[in-house]
């Protein structure tokens, strides 16, 4: 039987562990928005995703639903921005503090996901990347957070301000550095960068312009 590296099998018992706690937490909070998202919008409480996850298996990704259920199909696909028209009436609340990302807790127990790693992308944003990105990605769990969700915290208002169609800004602003950061993360993956993006993750949800990461992640690559 192949050995699990020390590191996997700490991030794994971690991942556990602070699922189970964060779970147990959230279960006051879980019940009143499950019942704000029966009475708004199109009534539906949870939105299965289709993802792509470690090895290129397609995995469901579990969220607090936030936008219309053809959304997918209608206007910029994949693609969310702020104010979108799309989005339910909890949407906008949701998606800014991060508690539609919640029920991802059941993927991260169920060994989808962990806690930490590359976001999980859509078939359609995956193929945006180039071979050597997706060679990396295949390669690692995909997370609940990541070096790529904390650089690009407020990823719907670069799209914003852009000015260029948003799958074209996707695709030629945001993916190329992400990839970057991605295949830096594959590199680097260790328990003690876990542990360090964890905090990072909790940090910039308090200061979502803070640059702290900078300091903490040396080496990190600069954008071209």
């Amino acid at each position: 039987m192949k050995s699990i590296p020390v590191s996997d099998a700490l991030i794994r018992i971690c991942d556990i562990a602070l699922s189970t706690a964060a779970l147990l937490v959230a279960l006051p909070v879980f019940l009143p928005l499950a019942i704000a998202l029966r009475l708004t919008g199109e009534g539906e409480i949870f939105f299965l995703n289709r993802r792509v996850g470690k090895g290129g298996k397609e995995i469901g990704l579990i969220k607090f639903a936030t936008m219309l259920k053809n959304s997918p199909n209608v206007g910029t696909g994949d693609i969310t921005l702020r104010n979108d028209p799309r989005l339910m009436p909890l949407g906008p609340f949701l998606r800014k503090t991060k508690l539609n990302e919640l029920p991802q807790i059941l993927n991260i127990l169920n060994g989808d996901m962990s806690l930490i790693g590359p976001r999980p992308l859509t078939p359609k944003n995956f193929d945006f990347y180039s071979p050597a990105v997706k060679a990396t990605l295949a390669k690692l769990k995909p997370g609940l957070s990541g070096v790529g969700s904390i650089v690009f915290r407020d990823e719907e208002s670069i799209l914003a301000k852009s000015g260029k169609p948003y799958l074209e800004c996707y695709k030629e602003d945001i993916s190329p550095y992400k990839g970057k950061l991605e295949i830096w993360y594959g590199k680097n993956r260790s328990f003690a960068l876990y542990l360090k993006l964890i905090f990072l993750t909790a940090w910039v949800v308090v200061s979502p312009s803070s640059t702290a990461y900078r300091k903490m992640l040396p080496g990190l690559p600069e954008r071209d």
